[in-house]
């Protein structure tokens, strides 16, 4: 008897068994933190040359980086780590070369705009339409401006038969031209309150409507090259105060779109 109580004594000595687990745990919670900070300590010397190069916009201009690496290569070319060039006081000429490309991009558009006008202008001339129809270049394109008595009775959006040789002429125009066309309806700032036309927006929109189907008809043009935009008296083309700039502000624009 005496004997198995000593072996029991013996057992009972040291820490308890969840104090290790314990122990262990709070351990490696420590070295997890150490971890966490040794990794957040940022090499000034490295951060500030990171910095300098993004401000000089050279940073692809260095090979392979502008942090110097721990074991860099012996056989590096000279010319890749800019020993023999000067780009560091005269920057690399592919940005120029850039810059250069879409100067000459951007004026090959423009002279291709500027034989559309002369088309356009040749064109009316040819066919005496210089009276009735005015064209003008914007940034949008060329638009031709076609006033509303020649189209239209004034609060109505069917195309007048004296009308119609005008817009056929048009439509020959724009059959040999490849680009797309917006046709936008116009009106003056006097309400209109009828059981077609409940405002202007209707009216500028049927009258527009009523161009690009004439013009489709006549010269079976594409139908995706065609949008109708209607804006009511939003965008007046005169002031609104004489039945003079009233006329001049009840128009139907057909602008022959710059692809660019």
């Amino acid at each position: 008897m005496r004997r198995r109580n000593r072996i029991k004594k013996r057992e009972e000595k040291g820490a308890p068994r969840w104090m290790v687990t314990y122990s262990d745990l709070m351990t490696l919670i420590l070295v997890f933190f150490i971890l966490l900070f040794s990794m957040s300590q940022i090499d000034l010397v490295k951060f500030e040359a990171i910095s300098e190069s993004f401000r000089n916009r050279m940073i692809f201009d260095f090979y392979p980086s502008p942090v110097e690496m721990d074991n860099p290569t012996e056989k590096t070319d000279p010319e890749e780590n800019g020993e023999q060039s000067n780009e560091f006081e005269n920057p690399t000429n592919e940005v120029n070369t850039t810059e250069h490309d879409a100067e000459d991009d951007h004026s090959q558009k423009e002279h291709e705009l500027d034989q559309l006008v002369e088309e356009v202008d040749t064109f009316l001339d040819n066919n005496q339409l210089n009276d009735v129809i005015s064209a003008n270049r914007t940034d949008r394109g060329v638009v031709l401006v076609l006033q509303e008595q020649l189209l239209f009775e004034s609060a109505e959006a069917e195309v007048l038969e004296s009308g119609k040789p005008f817009l056929s002429k048009v439509g020959t125009l724009l059959k040999n031209i490849p680009n797309d066309i917006t046709v936008e309806g116009h009106t003056d700032d006097r309400p209109i309150s009828t059981f077609r036309y409940p405002s202007n927006w209707e009216l500028s929109g049927a009258r527009a409507s009523s161009v690009i189907r004439y013009i489709i008809g006549e010269t079976s043009l594409e139908r995706e090259r065609f949008s109708a935009v209607a804006y009511g008296d939003t965008r007046p083309a005169a002031p609104n105060d004489s039945p003079e700039n009233w006329g001049k502000n009840r128009r139907v624009e057909i602008v022959i779109l710059d692809p660019a």
